[in-house]
């Protein structure tokens, strides 16, 4: 049985369909939720499924290696990034070469990198008359939404679509496609 971290920083509604995606799984289980929010609705989710969680912190993740242990007591295989807002530092990516996987809601390499999330993604691709849009799931590297491509879905976008209706469009194929993309991973590459 593989073990999965959920790295998160909102509302969670990817993580709970991961988390009910592996619930019954032999392959692999949720163990863990970490947010760097406090008030982050993930972590309602993770509880009501209990899930351990933990809360990190800007200086303690990016000036030390705590969460290296954290990550170790739980025995993680997989790091997902679902909806994380902050870099993943060099150390984590070292720790877990090419075992933590992110969701960006756009096609990458468009509307990537630092400042591109959420509302911010969708506006973009609103004002640049895009006539598609859709997620990519890829691993995580030392900069924003730049490692290598693991899968990516489209969806058609239309003149009367506005940033709200893009958004809802996309989070649906986060939610159709994300826990089976990391089932794929983990069962080939781990």
């Amino acid at each position: 049985m593989k073990n999965i971290a959920i790295f998160a920083s909102g509302g969670g509604s990817n993580a709970r369909k991961i988390i009910e995606y592996f619930k019954d799984s032999d392959l692999a289980q949720v163990v863990l939720v970490v947010s760097n929010k406090k008030d982050a609705g993930v972590l309602d989710i993770a509880r009501a499924h209990h899930i351990p969680t933990h809360l990190i912190h800007r200086a303690d993740f990016y000036d030390t290696k705590e969460i290296l242990a954290v990550l170790d007591e739980r025995e993680i295989d997989l790091i997902v990034l679902a909806g994380f807002l902050w870099l993943v530092p060099g150390y984590l990516i070292e720790a877990f070469p090419r075992k933590i996987v992110n969701i960006h809601p756009a096609l990458l390499p468009l509307f990537g990198g630092k400042g591109m999330y959420g509302a911010h993604v969708h506006a973009a691709v609103k004002a640049a008359g895009m006539k598609e849009s859709g997620i990519t799931i890829h691993y995580a590297n030392e900069q924003y939404d730049a490692g290598d491509i693991i899968f990516q879905a489209t969806c058609a976008l239309n003149e009367e679509d506005t940033p709200e209706t893009i958004a809802q469009k996309v989070l649906a194929l986060e939610h159709e496609y994300f826990p089976r993309v990391i089932e794929r991973v983990m069962s080939y590459e781990l």
